[in-house]
């Protein structure tokens, strides 16, 4: 720093009509939307899971957790899936009312839903219908895996019914404010798009374009298996999801001829290969643990390495499954919440003590987002000044979606309403909701309102 810009922050500081407030920084915890540790299958105020044990199939009658507290969520996404089988007993006769029960439970627990739906896996069939509509088998009853009934994804049966279901999910629930994520979900187990199976390319880019055209609103999630579907997902738009993170086990991969280990080989390679590096710039990346922490536990895997390849890869949500953290871990784990997704921090906030309604003024601020994503989604900057006799709120253009990881400077001209009365105010910075108008993310500062704004310092209104 050359001295003629320490002399001018020294004038500055020193300047009797001019406030220089640098709010005191919280280490806790911060649970914030489209971040942090889901809840799988469940919502937040829900019992755990058994450390090595979960459900595939989504609940049919989710409902609100008793005694959960809106306020107080552990968690601001709830993730959920569920098979077609439920979803569409009958062709055509699609059970919304599981969806929207889900979706207003996440809504009384302070979470939004993140969802995926799935064709079939070993366990859960292909709906019954569909199995005998006529549409071709892709394995025989006498095959290694006879006993699971798969489709042939290249019969334009699986497209047109398959594509009816994504594109009537999209007619209801795109834009939906307690819907926070879908996942990209084409053919194979879980709808995750690998397996023996696969339709030629252009079946299975017709069918993740579905979701591109059915869901133009919402933020898109492809899954990581199949490279070409995860580089044409992310090249369109979407951002990514894997379900084996944690994995230091490996196994014999067919596709790459080799033993390889998910979280060593496959998965830091083929993000390069593919060239996703940079998708969390602009779409969220999202990881489900290959079993759970407890398994992590027994099997001695590296929890330093697992947690700190997630901040790499510039996570923005993970997925546990809903079980417990060992107790060994629950330390690195809440270090890691504090850096996984965003987390915002004002350092520096410059104002004239004295302004006049009716007048712009001049607001400077330095912002540390010390996570490691920004925000996907158009949250407002505003500064509230606030009195018991009156009040205004005043929005910035700044883009927070351009927030990325590191030092952020917003300087411009804020007009002061007119009409507002003379007297003593507080000033207050908040982060708010497009939709609603309100404080929607909790900053890493101290002061934060029980409305939600951050107040910061005093100003008067002449």
């Amino acid at each position: 720093m050359n001295l003629g810009l320490l002399l001018w922050l020294a004038a500055g500081l020193a300047a009797p009509d001019v406030v220089v407030v640098r709010p005191l920084e919280i280490h806790e915890v911060l649970v914030n939307p489209g971040m942090g540790i889901q809840t799988f299958q469940r919502f937040s105020g829900d019992p755990l899971n058994p450390a090595l044990k979960w459900s595939e199939q989504g609940p049919e009658a989710a409902g609100k957790p008793a005694g959960s507290k809106p306020d107080s969520s552990e968690s601001s996404i709830a993730y959920f899936r569920w098979f077609w089988a439920q979803l569409e007993p009958e062709p055509g006769r699609y059970r919304w009312e599981i969806l929207d029960r889900a979706l207003e439970a996440a809504r009384q627990c302070g979470q939004q839903l993140a969802i995926r739906i799935m064709p079939y896996d070993e366990g859960h069939p292909l709906p019954a219908w569909y199995r005998n509509s006529g549409t071709r088998r892709a394995n025989r009853p006498t095959d290694k895996d006879g006993q699971i009934w798969s489709p042939d994804a290249g019969d334009p049966l699986y497209l047109k019914h398959w594509g009816a279901l994504v594109r009537a999910l999209g007619a209801r629930y795109d834009g939906h404010p307690y819907l926070d994520t879908v996942d990209i979900s084409t053919v194979g187990y879980w709808g995750e798009g690998w397996g023996p199976y696969l339709p030629d390319w252009a079946v299975q880019q017709a069918l993740i374009d579905l979701y591109f055209e059915a869901f133009p609103r919402t933020l898109l999630l492809v899954n990581f298996d199949e490279p070409r579907a995860l580089g044409y997902g992310t090249q369109r738009g979407a951002g990514w999801r894997l379900d084996c993170w944690g994995d230091l086990g490996g196994y014999d991969w067919s596709s790459w001829g080799r033993f390889l280990i998910h979280m060593l080989d496959v998965y830091p390679q083929q993000l390069v290969r593919v060239g996703a590096q940079n998708v969390w710039q602009r779409s969220p990346v999202s990881l489900e643990t290959c079993w759970t922490p407890a398994y992590w536990k027994q099997r001695d895997w590296d929890i330093d390495y697992i947690l700190e390849q997630a901040l790499r890869w510039h996570a923005s949500s993970v997925n546990l499954k809903s079980t417990p953290i060992p107790p060994e871990w629950r330390k690195k784990f809440e270090e890691f919440q504090k850096k996984v997704g965003y987390r915002f921090r004002l350092r520096r906030l410059e104002y004239p003590k004295a302004v006049k309604a009716g007048q712009a003024i001049p607001v400077n601020m330095w912002w540390l987002n010390a996570g490691v994503t920004p925000v996907y989604r158009d949250y407002v900057l505003a500064v509230q000044l606030y009195s018991a006799a009156a009040s205004a709120v005043i929005r910035t253009d700044a883009d927070v979606k351009k927030w990325l990881p590191g030092d952020v400077l917003f300087e411009g001209n804020l007009y002061v309403p007119e009409g507002l009365p003379p007297g003593a105010y507080r000033l207050r910075v908040g982060l708010l909701d497009p939709r609603t108008g309100q404080p929607a993310i909790r900053l890493a500062i101290e002061g934060r309102q029980p409305e939600g704004w951050h107040d910061v310092g005093a100003i008067q209104i002449q």
